[in-house]
Formats: structure tokens, sequence, C-alpha cells
């Protein structure tokens, strides 16, 4: 038996025993669409996560020990607040390992004995606990319940903590809460803007007399500033003559102001751009990746910029991270911020546009006053080019897409120059940057700029580009494609794919861009060596074969890829498995960065390339135009139905209905509750759509 035919029946092996294993998912979906976990035998168990507003992001390490209490090791960053020197990740930070509800005592002692019984997140967490209290030499259980509600602020550089205690023993109880204010000052000559402070304070302080049945609510607030920014005006203090008070520095908050916000700027993510399938958790995972996309996005003196977060990157925009993968998936959320966040992104790449034709930086930071382009050229023109006809096309704006195009036109032209004997673009590293070899010109950037340059084409017709202009791009783009079979095009492994540079002999998870850009003719041998035991872990893809190293932004695109190209029922069957790992497993509910680098943060750009798997895999749609889209949308055995309902690009909101009909597909486009398309098609077909 040949090396090619062991490795095929080791991937069909492998398939079928992913298809029978049972994940153990440690949280459930809720009526509501939280997530919760129960807390059973499953402990001890820590997790972390990442929430964010405009002006801080909040990154808690919680979990419930084996004695079945809470911890939370909150760590806040201010991304506007910078420190000396102004560089990525200087942003003011500050961790809070401390545990409130242990400041405050019943009936002069300590409240004992924590049962978490429950913790459920929305983009809220919410944990559900009991305490017991010696009452009379013994021990009353469960007499003190208590709700922690943890959120950062919508728009302020607050995070909020906000906790409820029910006495829910028969005996009347007395709660004292302390007058509890930290606050830390760091040195002017630390910082950009001088001296910060951040702070941390209750909302009550005092004695609090409660009878069976009734509660006690107060919030903690966590917050930083520059020193020389006055405090937000507050009543005058007053002095201490009863035994229970508000804290007069926190009496300008209101506290359900601050979580009404955060709560309908959720409301507003997930009633746009709906995942509507015979499958909770791929329904319930994109509605949470809509979320993470969504919410790192901040308000810096550049204009608004989308971060990708993880403690270390803010305030600053990637030419892979922003550009390429998450902006041209704004369009269809129709979230004006993060469109505007978009816009202001491709105008700081813009900046840097030169007569001379240098690249481009690959990140623009700190606010937009500097940039970093430490791997020099990542291919990060092809990936502007990319990104930008992309979101202009989906963006439907007539006035963005003049603006942009003059930055789509200098990043063509710079990989045009960029082009090696072999026909392909050369650049110093890629978007790993140096991580894991890329030789001197990598399948990646080739792939992005075939696919900017198919674009281009379409935006430049829509724009009135002269036509000799968009016939060069078009046979720029037929040489490219031979060009990328010819020197990439490789067996390898036993696999009939793609070699990731000149070199390689080993298999690479990049090799599924090819499949992303809409080019198959290796389509069949690529996708068996991406879900290989090479390749595949529970994981998803590893970056290397041979290695331990995953990043989740390659295995989204092989999933987008995979599904794109007609191989529907492998990626489907992945694809579930990762969502559910991800959404419902042991570190929830995001797309993660990578791992062992950065212990599986969750990175907010992930999350727009895991929407992307059903915008553009899917329902297969290709913008063609600021108007109009192609379609070829790829319903999975077993399923009846499956709908995107109001999605928001093309300048348009609509939805799009695919069912069964016999051995064909019914495919509805719906704009204002009136068919702009009806049709039954064949599997595979693709439809052209005007709006």
């Amino acid at each position: 038996m040949n090396r090619k035919i062991t490795l095929s029946l080791l991937s069909f092996i492998f398939i079928s025993l992913l298809s029978t294993a049972q994940t153990k998912d440690r949280w459930t979906i809720q009526d509501d669409g939280s997530i919760r976990w129960d807390i059973r035998n499953d402990i001890p168990h820590s997790d972390h996560l990442e929430m964010s507003g405009q002006q801080l992001s909040v990154v808690l390490r919680y979990g419930v020990d084996a004695q079945q209490r809470f911890h939370l090791n909150r760590s806040l960053v201010f991304p506007m607040l910078r420190m000396l020197p102004n560089k990525t990740q200087n942003n003011l930070k500050q961790r809070f390992d401390l545990n409130i509800p242990a400041l405050v005592t019943v009936d002069d002692q300590t409240l004992l004995n924590e049962q978490v019984r429950d913790i459920t997140f929305n983009g809220l967490m919410r944990v559900e606990s009991s305490f017991g209290y010696i009452h009379r030499r013994k021990e009353l259980k469960d007499a003190v319940q208590l709700t922690r509600l943890l959120y950062p602020s919508a728009n302020a550089a607050r995070y909020c903590e906000e906790y409820t205690f029910k006495n829910s023993s028969p005996n009347q109880i007395t709660l004292r809460v302390p007058d509890w204010h930290v606050a830390y000052t760091t040195p002017s000559e630390a910082g950009v803007y001088g001296a910060y402070c951040i702070e941390a304070s209750l909302s009550k302080k005092g004695t609090f007399v409660l009878k069976p049945g009734e509660t006690l609510e107060f919030f903690a607030l966590f917050s930083g500033r520059k020193l020389s920014d006055a405090l937000p005006d507050a009543s005058p203090a007053l002095p201490d003559t009863s035994p229970a008070q508000e804290n007069a520095a926190l009496s300008h908050i209101n506290i359900q102001d601050e979580r009404t916000a955060r709560e309908a700027l959720i409301r507003q993510w997930w009633d746009k751009l709906v995942l509507d399938t015979p499958d909770p958790v791929l329904n319930h995972m994109f509605a949470f990746a809509k979320l993470r996309g969504a919410e790192s996005i901040y308000r810096t003196k550049g204009g608004l910029m989308h971060g990708p977060g993880g403690e270390a990157y803010y305030a600053a925009v990637w030419a892979n991270d922003q550009a390429e993968y998450i902006n041209p998936f704004f369009p269809f959320l129709g979230y004006e911020t993060g469109n505007q966040s978009a816009l202001n992104s491709f105008r700081h790449f813009a900046r840097y546009m030169n007569p001379e034709y240098r690249p481009i930086p690959s990140s623009i930071i700190s606010e937009g006053v500097s940039f970093w382009h430490g791997a020099k050229d990542r291919g990060d023109g092809a990936m502007i080019a990319y990104g930008a006809a992309r979101y202009a096309l989906a963006r439907g704006d007539k006035e963005e897409a003049r603006e942009l195009w003059p930055l789509i036109e200098w990043c063509l032209e710079y990989c045009h120059r960029k082009l090696t004997p072999a026909g392909v673009v050369a650049s110093n590293s890629d978007e790993l940057e140096n991580r894991f070899p890329a030789g001197d010109a990598n399948l990646c950037t080739s792939t992005l700029y075939y696919d900017a340059l198919r674009s281009a084409v379409m935006l430049g017709r829509e724009l009135g580009v002269p036509a000799r202009q968009l016939s060069a791009y078009q046979q720029q783009a037929r040489n490219l494609e031979r060009a990328i079979e010819q020197h990439f095009g490789y067996e390898i492994e036993g696999f009939h794919s793609y070699r990731y540079y000149e070199g390689n002999d080993i298999l690479r998870s990049w090799i599924c861009m090819p499949l992303v850009t809409g080019i198959y003719t290796r389509a069949q041998g690529t996708i068996d060596a991406l879900f290989s035991p090479r390749l595949w872990t529970d994981d998803g893809l590893l970056t290397q074969a041979g290695t331990e190293t995953f990043w989740d932004r390659s295995t989204l695109y092989a999933l987008r890829g995979t599904i794109a190209a007609g191989e529907v029922e492998k990626g489907m069957s992945f694809l579930k498995k990762y969502s559910h790992r991800r959404l419902l497993g042991d570190h929830v509910p995001y797309a993660i960065e990578a791992w062992p680098e950065g212990d599986q943060r969750h990175l907010s750009a992930e999350s727009g390339l895991y929407c992307r798997i059903y915008t553009e895999g899917l329902f297969g749609i290709r913008p063609t135009g600021l108007r109009s889209f192609e379609m070829t949308p790829r319903l999975p055995q077993g399923w009846e139905y499956m709908n995107l309902n109001r999605v928001c690009a093309f300048n348009s909101e609509f939805d799009i209905r695919v069912s069964r009909a016999g051995k064909k597909l019914h495919v509805e486009v719906l704009k204002g509750g009136k068919a702009v398309l009806k049709k039954n098609m064949t599997e595979g077909t693709t439809v052209k759509v005007s709006l």
C-alpha cells in the first residue's frame, strides 16, 4: 500500500472516529441565548474571557475551586491611557485579585462556605452563589444568596460589578459593608499624558439589617483616568451620622444606565445578521462571534479603531486582523460604529502611500501616531487591497468606495512590482511574522493579491475606472492564478496540494488559502491534507504538521474554504466539532488566537473570520458590485433549511432563505418582505442577486 492510500485510509478512520465521538460539554445553551455552566462535579475549573467597551477592556480570569468557591482576577486595560515608550503594547494595565464578598460581614462574621450554583454569560457574566453563617453556634447553610453581575461600561473607562445579597434564612441578619476605596497613581514621567489614576470603590458603606427575603444591592466600580482630568461632579460628602450611606464619590454613576447600555449593544448585534439553522450550537456560536467581533472598538484620538485585544493590542490597527479579517465583515452586520472603524483603518493605512512604493507598515499604533513594521513586508499590501476592495463592495457606498480606490490601486501596483520571475508575490515574511518559515514568497500573499485583483475589477466598473486598466487587472489575475499553480502546486506528504513556499516539504495549515479565494484546482487534495491527522487536532489545525502550535485564524479560513469548495459534509463535521468546543467546552465562548502563544486569548478579529464561514462559505456570498453579489448556497445534508436574516450589506437590508425542494434548493432573497429573487436551483449552482 503506497503512502497516499495509507494517508487517505487514516484520514477516513480519523473522520469516522470524529463523527462518532461524544463531546462532553461543560456549558449549555439557554432559551435567552446565554450559555450556562451548572456547577456539579466538574471542578476545580478555571477559564478566562475578554469583554470590551469603547474606553476599556477587561480580561476576567475566573473559576470555581474544589470547595465550590468562586475566584476572580480582573485584568483592566485602558487603551487610550498610553505609557512610555508609546509602543503597541504599552497600554495602562492593572490587575485586581480581590474577593469583594469577603469584605462583607453577616452578624459580625465572615460569610462561610460559598457554594457556586451556576455561571451564565451573554456578554455579561452572572454568578449565582450561596453562603452560610454561624447562628447560635450552628452553621446555617444557604442562608445568604449572592448574585454577581460583571461587565464593562459601553462608553466610559469603567468596569462594573453588581452585587445583590438576599437573606434566605428564617432570621433577621445584619450585613456590614466597609467604606472601601483604593487608588493607584502612576508617575507623571511614565505616561504619555502624564500621571494616571486607577480607582476602585464600593457604592455603599455601613450597616444594613435584612429581614428574611430582603435584599441589599451595591456595586463596585473600577475606573481609570488622567490625573489632570477633573472628576465628574459628585454630591458633597455627608457627615457619617447614619449607619448606612451611599458613596458620595460614586453618586454620579447610574449603574442601571451602565448595564442597560451594555445590554442594548448586545441586542443590537444579536438582532442583525441572524443565522437561523437547525443546529442551535452553530446559531449561538455565530451570535457570540458577532458580539466579540463588534465590541472591541476603541474611541481614540485617531478615530474609531478596532483592536484585537488580548491585554496587548489596542488603539491600533493591523493589515491582517482589521483590513483583511474583520473589515469586510462589518457591512453585513450593519453596525455603523464597525463600518466607521473599518473606513478609519483604511484611512490610516492610506497615509503611508508613497510614490517610491515603499511598503505600507504592518500596523498603525498608539492611537494612530506611529507605526510598527518589525517583521518588514508581511504581504501587507495584498492584505489591505483584499480587505479594502471587499469592504467597499459590501458597504455599497459609492463615496466611500471612491475614497478607498486610490489605496486599492496603490496596493495592487505595489504587489505587481513585487512579482518574482516565477510570477508570484515576494515578501519578507507572512502574517505569522517569522514564527514559522515563509520563504521569499508565500502562498497566502499571492492568493490574497489574486482575490484583490478580481474585486478591483468589479469595484472599478462601479466607479467608472477606464476599461484598459480593469482589463490589465483581469489579465494579471489570470497570470497570477497560473503562477500559483506552477510555483506552489506540489505533491506534499502524499497529497495533491500546495507547498507554502519554495523548499517547503511539510504540510502547513495556510494551504487552505486558494480555496478561500476561489481557486479549486487542487481542492480535493488540499481538503484531504487539511483534515488529515497530520494537521487536524481537537483544537483545529496545527500551523505546521509535527508541531503543537495552533492558530484559529487558519482553521477558520480552512472551514470557510472547504465549504465554499463544495466539500460541505466534511467541512460541516469539523465546523460542528470546533463550534461545540469553543462555545460549550472548557474555554468559552469565542474563537481564540493561538496556543501556546497567548494562552488562547480571545482576540476579536478571529470572531469576524468565524462569521465569514457562514456568509462566504455556507451561503457563498461573493460581492460583485455596490448593489449586487453572487451566491452559491451549500445546504448540508440533514438540514431542511438555513436562513440568514437582516443582512445589512450593499446599502440594503435583506433576508436569505434556503430550503429543500426535492432534489433542488429553493432560494429566496427578500427585501422589505418582497422577493428580489425566488428560484429553484441545483446544489452548487451560483446565482446572481441584484438589489
